[in-house]
């Protein structure tokens, strides 16, 4: 299953980055079939309101929402691992400051503070992605801290603290490559959530803004013309969670103790 659900994931991001060469027709292009469509051999999901492939502009806008994901994650992991290993080494005044601090902000619901965030900041494709990544690190800071203590409980951490090392040097040469299993289960679950976010925000009218257009926008667009057109809306939900399904089973896979 670790296999086979990362090789999916692959799979689908590939084609994703690929859309200029296999989309038929540009992720704009108007008029290249008739309104609100069906699917059709010329138009395998439907067309919009516009008469635009719906194929081609979920392939574009899953490319939009696999940059926006990775690139939020890769900011909660830095800022969530930096925190919680900063909170786990230095100790006492310092980690109830760090730790409250995150339990502040996971105590507002994520969606609700990414709205406050974009309606104050904007946005724009950037400051989603630092925004998105900044609500998703707090979890992670907490699974860091918990994984960094565990760590340093352990002999050899013990042993190379009697022998004169520094924590710096144990943190980035044994106790960040001994986490790295750990990590990587977080960094996957922190995508699936990303995409949950991106989608949420855009659905709202709070996210991509056209002409671009995300998985989550096109779904928005999509749920205007329900009663028209159901696989307008159909096809980018149908996507958004495969990708969250593939995403969680190659978390749970990769966990160890089947815990994710």
């Amino acid at each position: 299953m670790l296999v086979l659900s990362g090789a999916c994931l692959a799979a689908i991001v590939l084609t994703f980055f690929l859309a200029p060469l296999i989309a038929p027709y540009g992720p704009n292009a108007q008029g290249v079939g008739l309104p609100l469509t069906g699917p059709s051999a010329a138009h395998w999901f439907g067309t919009d309101e516009l008469g635009r492939d719906l194929f081609t502009r979920v392939l574009y806008g899953g490319r939009l929402s696999v940059v926006i994901s990775s690139a939020a994650t890769a900011i909660a992991m830095a800022l969530g691992c930096l925190w919680g290993v900063v909170a786990a080494m230095r100790g006492k005044w310092l980690d109830e400051v760090l730790m409250r601090s995150a339990d502040i902000v996971m105590a507002t619901p994520q969606i609700l503070l990414a709205l406050i965030c974009v309606a104050a900041f904007g946005a724009s494709e950037v400051g989603l992605i630092v925004i998105i990544g900044f609500v998703l690190s707090p979890v992670t800071a907490r699974m860091a801290r918990s994984v960094v203590l565990t760590e340093m409980a352990r002999d050899y951490y013990l042993a190379a603290i009697a022998y004169g090392a520094s924590r710096g040097r144990l943190a980035r040469r044994e106790i960040l490559p001994n986490a790295r299993r750990a990590l990587g289960v977080q960094a996957t679950i922190v995508a699936a959530n990303a995409i949950i976010l991106e989608a949420s925000l855009s659905f709202v009218g709070l996210g991509i803004q056209p002409p671009a257009q995300s998985l989550g926008s096109l779904l928005q667009e999509g749920y205007q013309f329900l009663y028209q057109s159901v696989t307008y809306s159909i096809f980018p939900a149908i996507i958004i969670l495969v990708l969250i399904w593939l995403l969680t089973v190659f978390a749970d896979q990769l966990d160890p103790a089947g815990r994710a």
